[in-house]
């Protein structure tokens, strides 16, 4: 009698293979059978007739490290099948910490990944000063899921150097010496890898941007130089790459003296708008092949505008000011008045003030578009707000407004500002298909007043293999095989991502039929009633997570077999 038997179901593995009707039967956690029929019966039988049957998703690129301490589901991650997330990206994090730091630590977090300050203070507990204490912290928890972290170089920089490493003072050799000794010590007790910043985009509260960002490649390489040492690890950068040539030199030098994966953003952007084609093209060399590897997002990187998101187009505007006092119900009745919508589209801002992303939010009509009740991630030019304006006989101003105040005041502009720049997602089809690009950057956790991208892992099967009209559609199995056997392996989790007899039980049943995103919602659940992005998602059956179904038709069952992963996992014996 097995614990669990699927049956009926078509079997996408997570290796490319061509879809099959198979049955398959779990034990003790552990994939035991995957074949056509007689697979004895089980203690529970899942019907899978119609239905698809996957590994589950290991979303690479998360920032749950403060809801992690709270949260024993780390939603939204469970929602969208997601069973493995990967933490501690972009070199932001809570450990090491001193006493003294830890509202340092919140308000980096809070301004780049723009989490509620108020909710990481009141969530965390702060039992732990070390990253190996941090890991035990993590470890002495249930999840439903499995979570893996790394090394952030922000927080260790400010742990060693104090102010001089908030403030990206050069580290001298004694300092480097005891960053790389945390770094090392924190690999050893289970980091998955080290992450670091290098992008101005990314800064705290107080406006400056992300210890270690301007840290030279001394510093980068004898922190990264722990991976050779320790035997694995991921070493994670996100970089605006100024000068690419500089950057890369040091990023080819360490993947080729460790051995190890160095895993760098690359997106469209239109400030640059080839500049990913160069970036893709990096990793071509035959001396870095599977190692320099360009970290993709199969969306756009966008963000949502409403009244109640942290940034939108009447932010500025004098007029508005006055509602922020307001309840946030008094501020939404205040927004269906006409007296007041008059008021505040009469009192903009002098936009010549304004440039890079901040012109964007306050008057980028071109590239903004209602995002409406059924999400459309890939719009068309005509449909943009400045499109739309004099058709509708509206100012730009106008229909944003319009579209902000509907439904009580819950509308949503959507305004995609990176991997959007030729109005199609194209660029975005080329970067998914190149052969060494791993899919990522859905920033579970993170960015909750302006993202909700933790939906990507979905959005892989709605949009891109069932329902995309403006360009060619990807095979499901290629979308399944990128999303879980290459993201896992992209860490060394060789012990998932595929459905194959002694791979690790971690499986999704989906009804991909009626698999679908629902809207972007705002909720106030985060600990102080911090608000964040939701989205709702149908079309999940099962999601398994060890052997042990974690979700019900998107309903968490209680049952939290998931736990902290410590270090790479290696494949099972070929059974």
């Amino acid at each position: 009698m097995h614990d669990i038997v699927i049956r009926g179901g078509t079997v996408i593995d997570g290796t490319g293979a061509p879809a099959r009707k198979l049955d398959l039967a779990i034990d003790g956690g552990i994939i035991t059978a995957v074949q056509e029929h007689n697979i004895g019966p089980g203690h529970e039988e899942i019907d899978a007739t119609g239905l698809l049957v996957a590994p589950g998703w290991v979303d690479i690129h998360s920032h749950y490290d403060g809801q992690a301490t709270w949260d024993q589901h780390l939603t939204p991650a469970p929602w969208n099948g997601v069973t493995t997330v990967v933490m501690g990206n972009c070199g932001v994090g809570f450990a090491p910490v001193k006493a003294d730091q830890q509202e340092f630590l919140i308000q980096l977090m809070e301004g780049v990944e723009d989490i509620p300050g108020s909710a990481l203070a009141e969530g965390i507990q702060w039992n732990w000063e070390s990253f190996p204490q941090y890991l035990d912290a993590l470890d002495a928890a249930s999840y439903a899921i499995d979570i893996g972290t790394q090394v952030p170089h922000g927080a260790v920089r400010a742990y060693v150097m104090g102010e001089d490493g908030a403030n990206n003072t050069q580290a001298t050799s004694g300092e480097i010496a005891a960053m790389a000794d945390i770094v090392k010590e924190g690999l050893q007790a289970g980091a998955l890898g080290f992450s670091t910043s290098r992008t101005m985009l990314h800064r705290a509260k107080n406006g400056e941007v992300v210890p270690g960002t301007h840290a030279g490649p001394e510093e980068v390489l004898g922190l990264g130089r722990m991976l050779g040492e320790v035997g694995h690890g991921v070493f994670q950068m996100a970089s605006d790459y100024i000068p690419e040539q500089a950057e890369f030199a040091w990023m080819k030098q360490l993947s080729r003296e460790t051995g190890k994966r160095v895993l760098y953003s690359v997106v469209q952007s239109a400030g640059d708008p080839d500049q990913w084609r160069r970036l893709l093209r990096e990793s071509e060399d035959d001396a870095d092949a599977g190692l320099l590897t360009p970290q993709i997002a199969p969306r756009p990187v966008g963000i949502l505008m409403g009244f109640e998101s942290t940034v939108h187009p009447f932010m500025f505007h004098k007029n508005y000011a006055p509602l922020l006092e307001l309840s946030l119900e008094e501020r939404r009745t205040a927004i269906a008045d006409p007296e007041v919508r008059a008021a505040i589209l009469a009192s903009p801002p002098e936009y010549d003030l304004f440039d890079g992303v901040l012109a964007m939010i306050i008057h980028g009509f071109d590239k903004m578009f209602a995002l409406g009740k059924t999400p459309n991630y890939e719009p068309a030019a005509d449909q943009s707000l400045e499109a739309r304006s004099p058709v509708e006989n509206r100012s730009p101003q106008e229909i944003a407004y319009d579209i902000m105040a509907s439904d009580n005041a819950s509308g949503l502009v959507y305004l995609p500002m990176l991997g959007y720049v030729d109005n199609n997602l194209d660029a975005t089809a080329e970067l998914m298909r190149h052969p060494n690009s791993i899919y990522g950057l859905a920033d579970g956790g993170a960015h909750c007043g302006v993202v909700s991208d933790a939906s990507i892992p979905t959005y892989l099967l709605t949009h891109w293999a069932r329902d995309r009209t403006r360009g060619d559609r990807i095979p499901i199995e290629e979308l399944v095989h990128n999303q879980t056997c290459r993201t896992a392996q992209c860490y060394g989790l060789n012990d998932r991502g595929i459905i194959g007899v002694g791979m690790k039980a971690d499986i999704n049943v989906i009804d991909y039929d009626n698999l679908h995103i629902h809207a972007p919602e705002m909720v106030y659940d985060l600990p102080a009633k911090g608000k964040r992005f939701i989205q709702k998602i149908t079309g999940y059956h099962s999601t398994i997570c060890s052997g042990k179904v974690i979700y019900r038709h998107g309903k968490p069952t209680g049952i939290l077999p998931g736990k902290l992963i410590r270090g790479p996992q290696e494949a099972p014996q070929a059974t």
